[in-house]
């Protein structure tokens, strides 16, 4: 480290050209200058890629966290589905001999009670 900074020491040695086109030696005031605010700025830049890394590293870990609830829910989806299938079977066997639905009064229409209705609170 301390050969990086004396090999900046002496690049930094050299005279800058000022707008006017003409070299002005610089102050050692200036070198120090320089050297802090490199220094800050690679301080600066090593924080900035560190917080990026954790944001990455935050998101990647929602993502999995997501990919996981979308199992369980695309599991859940398949089982419902399942079971929405059997009794939709059942229900067709049923009504094949539904004492119910077999007896001609029953096809009189009457208004049915909404079984949606029944469960809300009053």
């Amino acid at each position: 480290m301390s050969q990086g900074l004396l090999a900046a020491g002496s690049v930094l040695q050299r005279s800058v050209v000022a707008p006017g086109n003409q070299p002005q030696p610089q102050s050692p005031e200036d070198d120090d200058r320089k050297v802090r605010r490199r220094e800050k700025n690679r301080v600066a830049a090593q924080r900035s890629r560190k917080k990026q890394t954790q944001k990455a590293d935050k998101l990647h870990e929602e993502y999995e966290c997501l990919e996981q609830e979308n199992t369980v829910l695309r599991r859940e989806i398949a089982k419902l589905t399942e079971e929405l299938k059997h009794l939709s079977e059942e229900l067709k066997e049923h009504e094949k001999m539904c004492p119910l639905l077999l007896c001609p009064m029953n096809f009189v229409s009457m208004p049915r009670p909404d079984p949606v209705a029944s469960c809300l609170p009053r």
